[in-house]
Parts: C-alpha cells; structure tokens; sequence
C-alpha cells in the first residue's frame, strides 16, 4: 500500500495520520500566482498554518464564491484535506476528498506527458511537423512542430473563442470533426515566434496521441498513467456513465446559483476532459515529481519553460529562491487550481463545482501560507490616511496590454482608477504604495524606479499578478 494509500485509509477509520514518507471558453484560463516555498517548521506553527488555509478557503466558501475540495500537503505530510460547500445542491451533499470534479485545463499536463512518454518510447518526435501523424493536414501547418504544440507557440487559432463555439459545444464531435473546426483558419502567428494559449492545439496533440499509440486517448492516459499511479478515480468523463461521488457543475448568476451550461465533453478531448479527485491528484504530483512516469530528461523538458513562463501543459515560475510548477482550469460548472514545488515536494491541489475565481485565488493565498507568508483577507484590511501631495504622485495611465489600460486619478480627496471601457471605482489606502478596491476582491501596488519615482503598478486580482508599466 502507497503511502498515500495508507493516510487515507486511516482518515476513513477517523484516525489521521500526520506522517507519511512522501513517496472550455473557461478551458484557456491561466493565471500567475506567489511562489511555494516552505522549510519544515514545528508541529505548532504547522497547526497554525493548517488553520489559516482552513479560514482562507472557509471565507470564500461562506461567502458563496468557493465550492469545492482543498488537499494541501508538504514533503509527504497532509495540512489541509477538506471539502467546502456541496457536490450535489439539491440532494445537500458534500464535497469532500473523494468528490470527481471536471479538471479543466489541467487535463492538458496529462496530454502532454502521454506525448512525452510516446516520445520515450520511440513513437513520437517532438520536432516533427504535425503531418507526420496527420497527413491531411494543411500547407499552413507545415512549420508546426509538436513541441510548438505543446507550448502554445504553434499559433494553431483557439477554436474555443471562435464565434460559432458556443452554439456547437453541445454536439457531440470526433476529435477528426474537430480539427475540421478550424483546420481551415490561417495561423495567427509563425510558429515558434510568440505564445498564445490555444487549446486546439491540444486537440491536435489528442489526435497525435491516438495516431502514435493506436488506441483512444481516454484509453492510453488510463492504461500508461492513472492506473500505475493507482488513481482510480481519475478518467475521461462522459455525460452518458454513472460515475460515483461525481459533483454537479453550477454558475452564478444575477439571480443565484444555477446549474452550469451543457458541454459535451467529446468537445474537450486532451485540452480539459478530464476528471479526478484532490487525492488522486496527490498521487499524480508524487509520483510525476518522484521519478514514476517520466525520464529525467522527459521530465526537464515538461517543466522548461518556452515562453512567458509556459513550458508543456504547465507553468513554472521561478523567482526569490523558489519553483512553482502549476496550471488551472475552467469548464462549464467547474474552476481548477493545482501547484507543486518540487524543491520542498509541496502541494496545493483546490478543485471547485461552482464557476469563478476562487480557486485560483485560494490557491495563491495557500501557496503564500505554505512559504511561510502572511495573507490578508478582504474584511481584515484596514484604510490609512494619505495626504494629497502622496496621492497627487500615483496620477496616470498604466498599461496592462496595448488595448487595455488603468487610469489612476485623484478625485475630492481620494484615488481612482477606471479601467478601459469600464467605471471609476475607489482605491482605498492600506499601507506605502499599497491600494485595495472594496467593489471587488483585488489590490494595486504602486511601483517605483530606482530614484523612487512611481514608474508603474502591480494589479493583483484572482490570483493573478498583472504589472502595467506607466505611459
């Protein structure tokens, strides 16, 4: 038995064991987050920081925006393994560690290990081009590579934003019918030359997987992944299987929470079909990270990044003395989040059935508390006075992208900041360069040039970190 095997067991006789040796248009969402970091601490701080994430995940849960299972865990030992809100709103039942929740996007680092082991196995070369394994493919993707897929930088165009998705998400499709979505679109970019999240391109690696290996891909990713990992409670979900323990889907909406859109899941295929639990993706990062799936060298090159931090299926982000390799996820009814650092084999698996971003927001406060961090939680910030002059300093336009800017004003003795095509809303002080919005859940922090004039600003909102240069 696993040792993972032998903790839940024990939680399930009510006995846990603090111990182990650690042996779709949504479907595109990424988002960058603090870095994971934590060095071993006594058995009371490790309470203490256990009872933090606890009261970050119950907040958001409490306040309607979080439904979901929470599995934190550091070099073997489990911190949080909890379940918020309900699987099943009308039959009032409870999330937990064993509820199958939709991945999402985080199907895609399955996608691409499955490449990498045919890889491995001598079946797939990651540099040729695409028609090797589908000679019907057009001119345009004759510079396209597998690795180009596996990183974003094909610039294959996403069928998912493409404006006949919505009315088509619900027809069952063959992955060959799907290619022919947009096999005929012209490439957005030379391939290789920029990044550009594209989950055709993992329809593409699906297609790739079943031509290499002869068999579908639901099939492969169980037999050569889930199974020798023990995941049993990990598959390619379809609409049509009694599946135990499966949790609904549900969105907000003006009037509540509803039960989420229909998606046929032939649609996602190896871009976000998936689904597992928070232990079995437990299993999966011990076992990926412990040397049980990958070479080495399969391995480097899964976590490399290519471009803006995108290596194959994951993000790693490296920076202050840490590595955080993690994804996200979103799909009809369901928001992911799953992080991992090797260096200290911690990780924080958040696995959500209520649309939105709380999960990604969650997991970057856990990922904070597991490095040793402090988090402050909306109703615990608290405003400090600034004088005009100070204020009169942070005035101007800030660019988040080319087409989308925040324009910071002092108006009757406060700060504003209105985004592009969007109403002003209040910045309210709550330390030096420090700023946070009480309209919704987000932060700005001011930046300064090495003569301490301010040359730019941080936007942290969901989980992520979104520097805007000053005009």
């Amino acid at each position: 038995m696993s040792d993972f095997a032998v903790y839940r067991a024990a939680r399930l006789r009510g006995v846990v064991r603090r111990a182990l040796s650690v042996a779709f248009p949504g479907l595109g969402r990424i988002a960058l987050v603090a870095g994971l970091l934590f060095c071993p601490a006594v058995a009371p701080a490790v309470a203490q920081d256990a009872a933090r994430m606890d009261q970050v995940a119950r907040v958001a849960a409490e306040a309607g925006q979080f439904s979901g299972a929470v599995l934190v865990a550091r070099d073997g030992e489990v911190l949080l393994d909890k379940g918020y809100g309900l699987a099943d709103r009308e039959w009032n039942i409870p999330n937990d560690g064993d509820t199958k929740f939709r991945l999402g996007s985080l199907t895609k680092q399955f996608t691409a290990v499955a490449v990498l082991l045919l890889n491995e196995r001598g079946l797939v070369d990651l540099d040729a081009p695409v028609k090797t394994w589908l000679p019907d493919a057009p001119t345009a993707w004759d510079g396209v590579t597998v690795r180009h897929l596996l990183s974003h930088t094909s610039g294959v165009p996403d069928f998912t934003r493409m404006a006949d998705y919505e009315a088509l998400k619900t027809r069952p499709a063959t992955t060959a019918e799907l290619v022919a979505r947009f096999r005929a679109r012209p490439l957005d970019f030379t391939p290789g030359a920029r990044f550009a999240y594209s989950n055709s391109g993992y329809i593409l690696l699906t297609a790739i997987v079943e031509a290499a290996s002869g068999r579908p891909y639901a099939d492969f990713v169980d037999e050569a992944l889930f199974r020798p990992l023990g995941m049993a409670d990990t598959g390619y979900d379809r609409h049509g299987v009694i599946l135990s323990r499966r949790a609904s889907g549900y969105t907000p909406t003006a009037d509540g929470v509803a039960n989420a859109d229909y998606v046929d899941m032939s649609i996602p295929t190896g871009a976000g079909a998936l689904y597992s639990t928070t232990y079995d993706l437990l299993k999966w990062e011990q076992g990926l990270f412990g040397g049980r799936v990958l070479k080495p060298a399969s391995l480097s090159a899964l976590t490399t990044p290519v471009l803006d931090d995108y290596a194959m299926g994951l993000l790693v982000k490296s920076g202050q003395g840490y590595t955080l390799v993690w994804h996200n996820g979103a799909i009809e009814g369901f928001n992911t989040y799953m992080a991992y650092d090797p260096a200290d084999r911690t990780a924080v698996i958040i696995l959500g059935n209520l649309n939105g971003d709380a999960p990604d927001r969650i997991g970057a406060d856990l990922t904070t508390l597991a490095r040793g961090g402090t988090v402050t939680l909306v109703g615990e910030r608290r405003a400090v006075a600034v004088d005009a002059v100070t204020l009169g300093a942070y005035e101007g336009v800030y660019a988040l992208s080319p087409a989308f800017a925040l324009t910071v004003t002092v108006v009757d003795g406060g700060l504003t900041a209105q985004a592009t095509g969007q109403k002003p809303f209040a910045l309210v002080a709550e330390g030096p360069d420090a700023f946070f919005l009480t309209v919704v859940d987000a932060r700005i922090t001011f930046t300064r040039d090495k003569d301490g004039a301010v040359a730019g600003l941080v936007l942290h909102q969901g989980g992520r970190d979104m520097p805007a240069p000053r005009q």
